[in-house]
């Protein structure tokens, strides 16, 4: 469903309207094929290049077709399971700015919600802005993995199949960060250039601190991919030396336990045997058996293994 909405300063309120004017926003939330045609009429963009705007495996990218320019980014979001990040369709036209997510988005919500931070009369700038949130985000979220990470390192000895297990989907959700990050950053030099759309001065400077900002989520995002990469084999380590040690106690225990088995089942055949006819022969027998598993039992706990 397409709204439109209009905040013509800093201080204003955000207002929703009925019809499109210059200067507006229009969001597409949950964008379905008959927004996209309305949008198609509007901006006089095909509707076969709006449909990529409801591909959810969409990486970003920047295309101008006539005097439109699209950006094509992704944001983190939850919407779905093994799929960390959704896309977020951005259309500068010259009169207004289009937003089309194909996903319910908590993120241009959120913009809406905070005044004295943007208006809608400056499409470009408004523009910048949304990439500026979506950087933060990305921001935010890294810093909620980042924090997880050290949380972890601070109970390293009670390892867990479990613990291993969050660290690889960790990973996983960073990974995805990571790509989309550095291919919107590509994407975004290239308008910087002025490739695709000429930008004032001022302009200009918001974008390069966008595309600053992105490059330090980048940085972040590939270091605590690191730690966590580090975490998870150090979390292998020890779990594979807690299982070794788990064999060696039960391996000790088995041969241990052998000793009285062993002799007791020689004890038990049928034929002549070592102190058949001595009147002590229990006791002698069973005295060495406590012997034998007692030396066997020295011998194990001075390797180590109990």
């Amino acid at each position: 469903m397409i709204k439109i909405y209009s905040k013509k300063s800093k201080e204003a309120e955000v207002e929703e309207l009925t019809e499109v004017c210059p200067g507006c926003l229009l969001h597409a939330d949950e964008a379905s094929t008959t927004d996209l045609e309305t949008i198609s009429r509007l901006t006089k963009i095909p509707y076969a290049d709006l449909l990529d705007s409801l591909d959810k495996y969409e990486i970003p990218r920047v295309e101008q077709i006539e005097n439109n320019l699209l950006i094509f980014t992704r944001y983190p979001t939850d919407q779905e399971i093994g799929l960390y990040t959704s896309t977020l369709t951005l259309i500068l036209t010259d009169q207004y700015l289009i937003t089309i997510t194909s996903h319910r988005s908590m993120l241009i919500k959120d913009l809406l919600e905070q005044n004295n931070k943007y208006s809608t009369i400056s499409n470009t700038k408004l523009l910048i802005y949304v990439l500026q949130r979506i950087s933060q985000e990305f921001t935010g979220q890294i810093r909620k993995a980042r924090y997880n990470v050290l949380s972890a390192e601070k109970e390293m000895i009670s390892v867990e199949s479990d613990d291993i297990t969050q660290m690889t989907k960790s990973e996983e959700i960073l990974n995805q960060y990571l790509s989309s990050i550095s291919t919107t950053r590509t994407a975004l030099k290239g308008v910087k250039s002025g490739l695709y759309e000429q930008l004032a001065e001022k302009e200009h400077a918001l974008l390069e601190d966008c595309i600053i900002s992105l490059k330090q989520s980048e940085e972040l995002c590939n270091n605590v991919i690191k730690s966590i990469s580090s975490l998870r084999n150090s979390y292998q380590i020890i779990f594979t030396n807690n299982l070794h040690k788990t064999i060696k106690l039960l391996t000790s225990l088995t041969i241990i336990l052998s000793i009285p088995t062993m002799i007791a089942s020689i004890y038990g055949m049928n034929v002549n045997l070592p102190f058949a006819k001595n009147t002590f022969a229990f006791g002698i027998v069973i005295g060495t058996t406590f012997i034998l598993t007692v030396i066997g039992f020295w011998f194990f706990r001075k390797k180590g293994w109990l």
